[in-house]
């Protein structure tokens, strides 16, 4: 056999080091893991900072305490899994939240004050007389900004409340920063009732005036708490309740009704999974939205004279793309039929599907037919996939199992790493142990898990040059990344996205405020096989993606990097900064490159450049050689741009 020169024998060597990943993915891919416990229930939980994961629940008794009760908030630390508990003064039941521009999350609303077993303090005692010491929080607005030093606290002050009660409101944040507040009802109940009620009002925050009344929560009743509502790159809203569905130019107080979502109701109870498809360049950053499960049943039909936990869930999924179309159309439906499952968006343009119950619905109470006092029976512990570019019929693919049920006030969120963090679930008025209520089927979960996709085995890329701010329009930046970046394959680089997720704020199958937006790139490679990507700005219109803090990922070939936590716009609540679209430079491959691939090469968008390596003639080919010689093992493909 040949004998191979031993300057290429030495290369060859040095490709197999580059070829050594650029971090390390210890932990096993498609699995959960169990870490630590969040202290309190998970009905409500955000990502505050690169670090923190911020949980809600309900005012009850949680075996945490602070200032001498029951605490129902915590602040968890995703680097050492462990929680610090918080004091929130009011009660927090279902609350709705979001993030403001300038980074300050809201969480707005709940119920009255309550003592032992969620029994309702009277009128005249509802500021912190209960065993709990909680005070009624149907009017409160509570505020905090995040830490990594522990330093912060909710703001929980009645004087800074709002002027009518919501439980179940929804919240949208706006294109200045600022926050739509929607909906909800006063004092609860399984579903809304029109005899008072409903509060089929918006405000904002800051405020801008009195609540007015939209006429789509008049006409939706009785399902139409936690309305589904998305911002859309027009500027306009979509909302969804009961089977009604609405355009709402909001800045003009205008309704449009369209078509009715087919199949199944999807709003809370229902619970269908809802998401906005990747916003990117190659659809021309067009929302499309998408509804998985829920329940199928007329609006006569959502009391509780009847064994709702029976019933089963909707397997169908709807999608519609409002901005460009108002029809509906019909997407790959689940295997089973499922409420209260949940849709996160991965960085690399799937949406991870998670929790919820085959049977029955959201709620809990002490019907005869209960499950303990669950309205949802038959847990759904099988995780999914769901590829939106993938063809017909096949969009679905499994992931992994997980051994807890998450039924209601279920939540989860993804992490700055790209793996996602599920807790939570409590059908239940109070808190409820195996040891305190042994019959019970359905307990008070603690227990935090943390789910690895099925990219956490694969090549990691470790980017230099990551952001911290992202404006609205303006110049591009550069990202660099190293051969092993790029899987030892320097033509991933035409694989390789910039991807910005806003996690949003998770309770009850939603996470309010999502979005996953690809940024436009760019690329030049480098004869010593690294390259650099140039990277647009956000495109200069904030209803794409609002402003405030979120996560910026690369992702080469399908996996992501680490992200690094930016913040969209100017920092601030008000009329953003915009400037002109970013012009990107046209992908330059290197000399050496083409000399490679010659006119085997069928990019459409990039030319050649002289190389502004350093590197001597000898190494550029001795580069071009591993090149080559990855290609004949199969493991070097070329992608066209």
């Amino acid at each position: 056999m040949p004998v191979l020169p031993s300057t290429l024998l030495h290369v060859l060597s040095l490709a197999t080091l580059a070829l050594v990943p650029a971090q390390i993915q210890a932990q096993a891919p498609n699995t959960f893991k169990y870490v630590g416990l969040s202290g309190v229930s998970a009905q409500q939980m955000f990502l505050g900072t690169s670090n923190k994961v911020y949980i809600v629940d309900k005012t009850e008794n949680n075996n945490a305490t602070v200032n001498g009760h029951p605490a129902w908030a915590t602040e968890y630390d995703i680097n050492t899994n462990t929680f610090r508990t918080m004091d929130v003064l009011s009660n927090s039941f279902c609350a709705g939240g979001t993030v403001l521009g300038n980074g300050t999350w809201l969480n707005v609303g709940g119920n009255q004050a309550i003592t032992y077993g969620g029994v309702s303090m009277p009128t005249a005692q509802q500021s912190g007389q209960s065993a709990y010491k909680d005070w009624d929080g149907g009017k409160a607005i509570r505020f905090l900004d995040p830490c990594d030093d522990e330093s912060c606290e909710w703001l929980d002050n009645p004087t800074m409340y709002m002027t009518s009660r919501r439980w179940y409101p929804t919240l949208e944040t706006l294109e200045d920063g600022s926050a739509m507040i929607m909906g909800g009802c006063e004092w609860g109940g399984y579903v809304n009732y029109a005899d008072s009620q409903n509060n089929p009002t918006v405000e904002y925050w800051p405020s801008k005036g009195q609540p007015f009344t939209l006429n789509f929560l008049l006409k939706t009743m009785p399902v139409n708490l936690f309305p589904l509502v998305w911002l859309l790159p027009s500027g306009n809203m979509l909302i969804q309740a009961e089977f009604q569905t609405e355009i709402f130019d909001y800045k003009n107080n205008l309704e449009y009704p369209i078509a009715d979502i087919p199949d199944c109701v999807r709003v809370y109870p229902a619970s269908a999974a809802t998401a906005v498809f990747p916003m990117t360049p190659e659809n021309n950053w067009t929302a499309t939205v998408i509804f998985c499960g829920g329940t199928f049943l007329q609006s006569d039909q959502w009391t509780t004279t009847w064994p709702i936990v029976q019933y089963p869930a909707n397997q169908s999924c709807v999608k519609i793309s409002p901005d460009v179309d108002l029809n509906w159309y019909h997407e790959d439906s689940l295997e089973t039929g499922r409420s209260m499952g949940q849709f996160i968006n991965l960085p690399d343009g799937r949406l991870f599907f998670v929790n919820g119950a085959h049977l029955g619905t959201a709620g809990y109470g002490n019907d005869s037919w209960v499950i303990g006092q669950s309205y949802a029976d038959q847990p759904q512990y099988q995780s999914w996939y769901f590829d939106p570019k993938a063809v017909a019929g096949s969009k679905w693919s499994k992931a992994a199992v997980s051994s807890i049920p998450r039924m209601y006030h279920s939540s989860a969120t993804l992490l700055p790493d790209g793996s996602v963090m599920v807790s939570g679930s409590n059908p239940n008025a109070d808190y409820v142990s195996k040891e305190s209520n042994p019959t019970y089927t359905y307990f008070t979960q603690y227990q935090v898990e943390i789910f690895y996709p099925d990219y956490w085995g694969k090549t990691k890329p470790n980017p230099t040059g990551m952001p911290k701010q992202i404006t609205y329009g303006g110049d591009y930046f550069d990202i660099t990344l190293s051969l092993s970046d790029l899987d030892g394959n320097t033509m991933n680089i035409n694989a390789t996205k910039a991807v910005i997720i806003r996690t949003g704020f998770s309770t009850h199958a939603m996470n309010m405020g999502q979005r996953h937006v690809e940024l436009e790139t760019s690329f030049t490679t480098q004869d010593d096989g690294s390259a650099i990507l140039h990277v647009a700005q956000m495109e200069p219109n904030p209803a794409i993606l609002v402003p405030g803090p979120a996560l910026f990922f690369i992702v080469v070939n399908g996996v992501p990097s680490n992200s690094s936590w930016v913040t969209v716009g100017d920092g601030t609540i008000g009329q953003q900064t915009i400037k002109p679209k970013s012009t990107l430079p046209r992908s330059q491959i290197s000399a050496q490159l083409m000399a490679q691939y010659g006119s085997s090469y069928t990019g459409k968008s990039y030319i050649a450049s002289t190389s502004s390596s350093t590197q001597s003639r000898s190494t550029g080919l001795a580069i071009g050689c591993i090149f080559g010689f990855l290609g004949l093992i199969g493991t070097f493909s070329l992608v066209s741009l």
